[in-house]
């Protein structure tokens, strides 16, 4: 069980708490939603329930207490909350500490000093599973996004928690990997682990919670059980900035052919097209991961690029930003760009914004963006939009991941290039922040630009689209697989 009893914090350096007086129980056995606006909370509050606050953040100032399976967190080392928890972050990058799916699933098990054949054949099951859909053998910082969240998923699971507690887990998955999350955390539930989930998107949660909380400013909001949360029309939803209905558009696809197209379509169809790309074909850690034969895309028009996790859609991205070598051309305007030049004329919100935070306020960011260019955008316009007008002085390290996956997206708003890619930019966004996000991107392609929009979130492409291209998984030669046998083999008697 997890009881919160009249808890403040506020983290070093801010100036206002992030929790006030916040007072939360969780039964054993329950899954909870945390829910709520960007900036209300929710992973400040699971950092309370795995000790990260106040033991990680040990500078800054907390009243009341957090008891989690009847230890005290600030009576107890960071260790023996870990033994009871498992978390997973909405960047699992930033959580890892090996750089393999094998090292990373054994290794809570080896700090807890598991028995050795007891860590093998966890990991033999975990990584076995995780080969379906990950290609295990790639180091951690080759994979996909999403990819990298099921490996978190799988390391925060693998010695068997007795909570888990996740911040948004369904922001970089597919359709596919947010069904099997799904069916991961029914099977966790029905074991009879606790499970706190911190989410926007709660319609694949939606036959597993026995209770959502609404948090704004610090502390709840709204409460209701499953059975009363059903029976909440779409308006209230929208009035606490939640998720509802929105019924997804028929996109047209847009024409393309090659390896990894799924849905190929004569070129004839394409339309009077600004970028076009030919004969792309990209290897990463031995692997096919890219192979488009020929795509072209116009200016004044947002494409999303959809696929399942591992489909080459964020190499696709860092290849035309000129972030990723490639074979083949890429033609803007009839001129073909080197890579630099292709950095020069592009602009990229990437999964992870963090990488692209390097001021020290949110209005310096802004500015380092922007152009002075005729016909800008006026950056105190696009920051009121976005809603990011009172955080202007904010560092942007000290934002939620809302606030910070914003700014990003103004940054790119402003930048005034020919070429502009959104990699995710729903993730951690709340229902209001959704449309606001969705009207800047097609800003930016009414302002000229060639935008490809990378996303999962059926709301925002419903919000944002005009064409689709679908991604697949490049077949790989004959004889190869996800995972040679002999490697897999190899892993496991090196584990333990």
């Amino acid at each position: 069980m997890i009881e919160i009893s009249s808890v403040s914090w506020t983290y070093p350096h801010a100036e206002t708490p992030a929790l006030r007086d916040l007072d939360l129980t969780v039964a054993s056995g329950e899954l909870l939603v945390l829910c709520g606006a960007s900036g209300s909370g929710k992973s400040t509050a699971l950092r309370l329930m795995n000790g990260l606050v106040p033991q990680f953040h040990d500078d800054g100032i907390l009243t009341g207490t957090v008891t989690v399976e009847g230890m005290i967190t600030t009576g107890v080392e960071l260790d023996a909350l870990g033994l009871v928890t498992g978390t997973v972050l909405q960047h699992p990058r930033r959580q890892f500490f090996t750089d393999s799916a094998r090292e990373e699933t054994a290794f809570a098990m080896e700090n807890f000093g598991f028995p050795r054949e007891h860590i093998r054949t966890g990991v033999q099951e975990k990584v076995t599973e995780l080969a379906r859909w990950v290609p295990v053998s790639q180091r951690l910082r080759g994979l996909s996004g999403g990819q990298q969240q099921q490996v978190a998923i799988a390391a925060a699971t693998a010695h068997d928690p007795r909570i888990l507690l996740l911040d948004e887990p369904s922001s970089n998955l597919s359709a596919d990997a947010v069904h099997r999350l799904a069916g991961t955390l029914a099977g966790l539930k029905t074991a009879g682990v606790t499970i706190v989930v911190a989410e926007h998107r709660l319609r694949y949660l939606q036959d597993l919670f026995d209770r959502v909380v609404v948090m704004r400013d610090g502390t709840i909001d709204k409460e209701w059980t499953a059975a009363q949360f059903r029976a909440v029309p779409d308006d209230l939803l929208a009035d606490e900035g939640l998720r509802g209905d929105i019924r997804p558009a028929v996109i047209p696809i847009l024409a393309a052919a090659g390896g990894s197209i799924a849905h190929s379509v004569p070129n004839e169809q394409a339309p009077t097209a600004t970028l076009h790309l030919d004969g792309i074909r990209c290897r990463l850690g031995g692997r096919s991961v890219l192979d488009i034969d020929k795509v072209a895309f116009a200016a004044g028009e947002v494409t999303a690029i959809r696929g399942v996790n591992g489909a080459g859609k964020s190499t696709l991205a860092r290849i035309v930003t000129g972030l990723q070598t490639s074979a083949g051309t890429i033609r803007l305007d009839g001129r073909t760009l080197t890579r630099r030049a292709r950095q020069r004329a592009s602009a990229i919100v990437m999964q992870d914004v963090q990488r692209q935070l390097f001021t020290d306020s949110v209005q310096a960011e802004i500015d380092l963006a922007s152009t002075d260019a005729p016909g800008s955008p006026d950056t105190a316009a696009v920051l009121e939009a976005l809603d990011l007008a009172p955080l202007a002085e904010r560092h942007p390290l000290a934002l939620s991941g809302g606030q910070q996956q914003r700014v990003v997206v103004a940054a790119a708003r402003v930048a005034g290039r020919r070429i502009v890619i959104f990699d995710e930019p729903s993730s951690g966004v709340d229902r209001r922040h959704l449309q606001s996000i969705s009207d800047q991107i097609r800003q930016v392609a009414a302002d000229g630009a060639v935008v490809l929009l990378i996303s999962h979130d059926d709301d925002l492409l419903a919000l944002a689209a005009d064409r689709q291209l679908t991604l697949t998984p490049v077949a790989q030669e004959h004889g190869a697989s996800t995972v040679p046998a002999a490697a897999m083999t190899r892993s496991l008697k090196e584990t333990g």
